[in-house]
This record gives structure tokens, C-alpha cells and sequence, in this order.
């Protein structure tokens, strides 16, 4: 068996009006890959932010021990000096700069204070190798997608000797692919002594690659599973998550489904900057009243320019074609203006785009229609406060105030505050992309039940998911995009993923 390299006992971290996490206890052994799971909330960010040194020692109480030695961490910095590295969900890289002055940024090779570019491009050529990235080393981090920049992370990491890599959420924002290939890695570098601790909320990766499975809850370790020695099934890890069987992932569904309620007709968009380069080619389909739509396709395929372009016109140029509400042609051309049609839009980037993350709930909640509780173009608190109050109450949403900062909250209850956003606008029709992108399964649940209410109460819905089993799901209608083209149109009872995925690849010619 091996060696245990971390043990961290007891450890309580505080915030104010919340406990985050109270004597947690973890043991990672030398070359596992470990799991920390649990629903939003839960503590797990929180406790790898407290390992790597981003909440220094004296902010919590508690012992850290890494290879036999307590450690007090008072930086990330200092952590980093003993070989572990943490990848943040949000990737701290800067576009403008190339990728070896991404990797050695802060940690440059120098002397007497010049930096031996030379030697930069070299090591960071042996780094890329490693990672099994072909990109030169003087290509701008701009230029590259999500995936090599999830790896261009960890070659950052390995600059740094790195000896136990932590990854949060490193697949939330990447295609079924580019995931693949990242956790392949991880169990390449596995066999080379490497030791990772993993957070994700993909169950069936989790179930892949880890060795060991600490599960926590409401800030509390609930359990460690061994997934070596025990039969860990998905339904296993969902039980302690939660602390109750989920029979069902989604809601039982009986639609009651209207007449048409949207209709977009012969939709063209082109890129904003490469004119002509066509994004959306002639795209027409339609929502009736009461219905959940779903539209699939891989990463590219155009699902959110297609969305964005609707809303609003806030994606693209050279847009043409005809938007219809209830059999009568509307006018879209700003997002005010797709507002007061009715149409609501709920982005896939809710920390950059959904939300005012240095502002509270009851501000966030209202700013859809600020309108509402305005008099004279004053608005009026009260109204205010007691509208963030009912959704806070109707979503349940977990915060101690609705004056609570937005971005101290999880991102499943960061979520509910976006659709609380754009249900106070009243909308027709709700275009929800991505809804519940890093979101737990217990989270994910009370999402769908909110999407079926939409529902029920007569308004067009629809889903924008990379998730085949999500939009099998939860939609009663298909579309599937390939190259900005409707490739498919199938009802639920006649869809599967192996139908949807040949419609997704159906490229032109």
C-alpha cells in the first residue's frame, strides 16, 4: 500500500454568516489520482484553497502534513516551493501573452534580472512535449482553445516540479474529446509517480480514473471511498453526495404542449470580425408553448452564436431572417428590444456574463427589468428587497442574506440567481445555454424541476447542452446542429445518442 504523501486534520474555515468547512479530514496516498466530491457548496474548493496556500495559514484551524512534515503555507508561492500545484477553474492565463511567457510568468528563467529567452523556449518545447502539445512556443494563448489551454496549465504546473497537482473542474468547459484526452494524460502521468487530487461533478470520469473517493458534504467529510478495493457505481457516489438514494436524475415529465409560440425562419449570421466567414447557415425551427426544446452538437457546431444572435443580435454581423412570436413577425435588433418581446437568454459563461459577481443577490436579481421597481427612474429598495426575497424563497437559493456578495456563492446557486434574473423579466421564451455547466447532481435536479415549471406555465423553452443524456432527458424535441446547420430534428421517443451523434457529425458535402 502506499505511502500516505497528504493528511490534512480538522480543518475548520470560516466566513462571515457561514461555516465553509468545520473538521474535515483528508489522507491522500503517494500516485493516486483522488476524487473530492460533493454538491455546490460542499467545501471542496474551499479546502484545496486552504491546501495550496490561496487561504493562508492563521485563516483556518486546523494541521496540514505533507510527506511527514507540518506544513503552514502562507502563499500559494510557498506551496508551490513543496511540489504542489493547484489548476483553478477558471484558467489564470493571459491571452495576450505566448505560451512559454504563460508558463514561466512569475517564475522566469533569469539572471542578474534578464531573462535567457533561449533557454524559456527550450524548456517550454520539453514542457509541451510532455503534455503532448505540438504548438510552438511563441503561439499566443489567444489562439489556442480551451483543451491545450487546460494543458498548457499543467506543462505550468510541471515547471514547477510539481509532485501533487490538483485540478478543479478540469473538463467543465471542455468537449467530450478534449476531456478524454486530458484524463487519459492524468493516468499517463499516474504511472510516473505523479499524484493528483481531482474535483469534477462528472460522475462517469470520476468512476474512470480515481483510485480513492473522499466525498464531503455541507462542509463535513460524510466518507472515503476506495474505489480499488469496493463495486463504486455512480449511484454510490450520488448517495453520499446528496445523503439519499436519487432514483431519478430527472423529474417525471407530462408535457402540455400549446401551439407555436416562437418560430425563427432562414436565420444567417456571419462571424462579427471574419465577414465572410458564415457561422449560421439558414437555420429555421420553432417552439410551441409549453414545450422544452433541446438543440445538441459538438463544441463549434454554432449552438450559442445561433442563441446570441437571436437575442438581440449579440453575436454576430450580416444577420438575416425573420423572428415570429405567436404568428406575428417581431423586431429583435438590441437586447433591450428582445427583452420586451419576451425573450430571455441565460448564457453558458455566468461568472463573465449572467452576473455582477461584486454585487449582492437583490441587485443581480432585479436587473433584467429594473423598470419594474422603479418609479420615476428611481429605484424603489423596498420593491427591491422584497422581490429578491421571493426568488431566494422560490429557488432556494442557500445564502444566509440576499445581501450576500453573488460571487461567494456555489455556482449551482450562482445559477438560480441568473434564471432568477430573466424569470423577473417575464419572459415568452427562455433560451437556456449550458444551464447546469459545473453543477452537482443534486443541483442539476432542482434546475430541471425549474425548467419544467417554466414550462407548465406556458413558456417556450429552450436547452443549449453538450450533455447527450441531459437533453435526452429533460427535452420532448430535438434539433441537432453541425457546422451551423439544423443536420436533425427528432422527438424524444425516437431519439438515442448513437441518432443524435450521427446527426452531430453530419458535416457539409
Amino acid at each position: 500500500m502506499s505511502d500516505i504523501i497528504l493528511e490534512m486534520r480538522q480543518i475548520t474555515k470560516a466566513f462571515p454568516g457561514v461555516k465553509a468547512l468545520e473538521d474535515v479530514n483528508l489522507k491522500v496516498r503517494e500516485g493516486e489520482i483522488h476524487a473530492l466530491m460533493g454538491e455546490n457548496g460542499a467545501g471542496k474548493s474551499t479546502l484545496m484553497k486552504v491546501l495550496s496556500g490561496v487561504y493562508p495559514h492563521g485563516s483556518y484551524s486546523g494541521e496540514i502534513f505533507y510527506k511527514g512534515q507540518e506544513c503552514h503555507f502562507k502563499d500559494i508561492k510557498d506551496s508551490e516551493k513543496r511540489g504542489i500545484a493547484i489548476i483553478h477553474q477558471e484558467l489564470a492565463l493571459i491571452p495576450q501573452l505566448s505560451i512559454s511567457e504563460n508558463i514561466f510568468l512569475g517564475n522566469e528563467v533569469a539572471k542578474r534580472g534578464l531573462i535567457n529567452w533561449n533557454e524559456t523556449v527550450v524548456k517550454t518545447r520539453t514542457l509541451l512535449q510532455k503534455v503532448g502539445l505540438a504548438e510552438s512556443p511563441s503561439t499566443l494563448i489567444s489562439s489556442i482553445g480551451v483543451g491545450k489551454q487546460q494543458l498548457v496549465e499543467i506543462a505550468k504546473a510541471f515547471s514547477k516540479d510539481v509532485k501533487l497537482l490538483i485540478l478543479d473542474e478540469p473538463t467543465a468547459a471542455l468537449n467530450e474529446e478534449d476531456s478524454e484526452n486530458l484524463l487519459n494524460l492524468l493516468l499517463e502521468f499516474k504511472k510516473h509517480g505523479l499524484t493528483a487530487i481531482i474535483i469534477s461533478h462528472k460522475l462517469n470520469e470520476i468512476v474512470k480514473v480515481a483510485d480513492s473517493i473522499t466525498i464531503l458534504r455541507d462542509g463535513k467529510t460524510i466518507e472515503t471511498l476506495d474505489v480499488r478495493k469496493d463495486s463504486i457505481t455512480e449511484d454510490r457516489i450520488i448517495k453520499g453526495m446528496v445523503g439519499r438514494d436519487l432514483t431519478n436524475r430527472y423529474p417525471v415529465r407530462e408535457p402540455r404542449i400549446g401551439e407555436t409560440i416562437f418560430e425563427v425562419k432562414n436565420w444567417n449570421v456571419y462571424h462579427p470580425e471574419m465577414q465572410d466567414r458564415k457561422v449560421i447557415d439558414d437555420v429555421s425551427f420553432h417552439i410551441r408553448a409549453g414545450e422544452i426544446v433541446g438543440i445538441a452538437g459538438l463544441m463549434g457546431a454554432g449552438r450559442t452564436e445561433l442563441a446570441m444572435s437571436i437575442f438581440g443580435r449579440a453575436y454576430g454581423s450580416r444577420i438575416s431572417g425573420s423572428l415570429f412570436k405567436k404568428g406575428k413577425p417581431i423586431q429583435a435588433p438590441s437586447i433591450d428590444k428582445a427583452i420586451k418581446n419576451g425573450i430571455a437568454y441565460v448564457t453558458e459563461d455566468r461568472k463573465h456574463y449572467g452576473l455582477i459577481l461584486i454585487d449582492d443577490i437583490r441587485r443581480n436579481v432585479t436587473l433584467s427589468r429594473l423598470g419594474k421597481i422603479s418609479r420615476h427612474t428611481v429605484v424603489d429598495e423596498n420593491e427591491e428587497v422584497l422581490v429578491a426575497e421571493r426568488f431566494r424563497k422560490a429557488m432556494n437559493i442557500k445564502t444566509p442574506s440576499i445581501l450576500q456578495l453573488t460571487g461567494n456563492l456555489s455556482g449551482g446557486n450562482q445559477q438560480k440567481v441568473v434564471l432568477s434574473k430573466w424569470i423577473f423579466s417575464e419572459p415568452d421564451i427562455l433560451i437556456l445555454d449550458e444551464p447546469t455547466r459545473g453543477i452537482d447532481v443534486g443541483a442539476k435536479y432542482e434546475i430541471y424541476t425549474i425548467i419544467q415549471d417554466l414550462a407548465k406555465q406556458g413558456k417556450g423553452v429552450l436547452v443549449i447542452s453538450s450533455e447527450l443524456p441531459e437533453i435526452l432527458g429533460i427535452c420532448d424535441r430535438i434539433y441537432v446542429m453541425c457546422e451551423g446547420r439544423l443536420t436533425g430534428e427528432l422527438p424524444r421517443q425516437e431519439a438515442d445518442q448513437e441518432k443524435l451523434m450521427k446527426y452531430m457529425t453530419m458535416s457539409r458535402g
